[in-house]
């Protein structure tokens, strides 16, 4: 084991894609919401809302979609109707109940840091072995949301930690831009989307590949880019 010096003062987790393989779940609904409205989505539309603020989102929307709604209820068509998934099942990714086991055993905190909104958030944390997350951010938590740092800065924090000294770990260039902005050692774990890479981005393909001491030495400045 790692010692305590080697490991990251904690770990912020995005949700969407990263934890949990919802992305399917929001690419359904928008489907349905645009069709409703005599429309037509793209896999290329689907893509490019990936990591997004939900309210950049349905812009995106209003404009490719032709919806005829505002933001606000196109957010809360979507959020519902993931909100009603995720209820039902929850998709965990390859690794990730194991690594948040295995940090926890370390008592090394963890945060979500989320653009999905507390509605989703709460129904994921409800599946969630109690006491994983020692702070919550979500999308209609911040005032700017990813690609900009001010989640996982609030997250810092909140936690009382140097960002510097912590790892985020996320799924979308939006993310990864996010959490780099804020200076975060970053892991991109790609899924829906393929994430580049770049100078000092650790990568990966699974989180099963990932151990704590992995995340100590990318928190400490060390690149692990498993990727091809």
């Amino acid at each position: 084991m790692p010692p305590e010096s080697a490991l990251p003062a904690a770990v912020l987790w995005d949700m969407d894609g990263t934890l949990v393989d919802t992305e399917p779940y929001w690419i359904a609904e928008e489907h349905d919401l645009v069709e409703q409205h005599g429309g037509t989505w793209t896999a290329e539309h689907a893509k490019a809302l990936v990591g997004n603020d939900l309210r950049v989102s349905a812009r995106y929307i209003q404009e490719h979609g032709d919806v005829p709604l505002g933001e606000d209820e196109i957010v809360d068509v979507l959020l519902g109707g993931v909100v009603r998934r995720l209820g039902a099942h929850v998709p965990w990714r390859p690794g990730a109940l194991d690594l948040l086991a295995a940090l926890a055993d370390r008592g090394i905190p963890c945060a979500l840091v989320t653009m999905s909104w507390t509605a989703l958030a709460d129904t994921f944390l409800a599946s969630a072995p109690a006491d994983t997350f020692a702070v919550v951010v979500t999308g209609d938590r911040v005032e700017r949301g990813k690609p900009h740092p001010d989640p996982y800065l609030r997250a810092a924090e909140l936690l009382g930690v140097p960002a510097g000294r912590c790892v985020a770990i996320e799924d979308s260039v939006t993310g990864v831009t996010s959490a780099e902005a804020a200076g975060v050692p970053t892991l991109a774990v790609p899924h829906v989307v393929p994430v580049p890479a770049a100078p000092g981005r650790s990568r990966a393909h699974s989180l099963a590949e990932i151990t704590v001491a992995d995340l100590g030495r990318i928190a400490a400045g060390e690149t692990i880019d498993l990727l091809p």
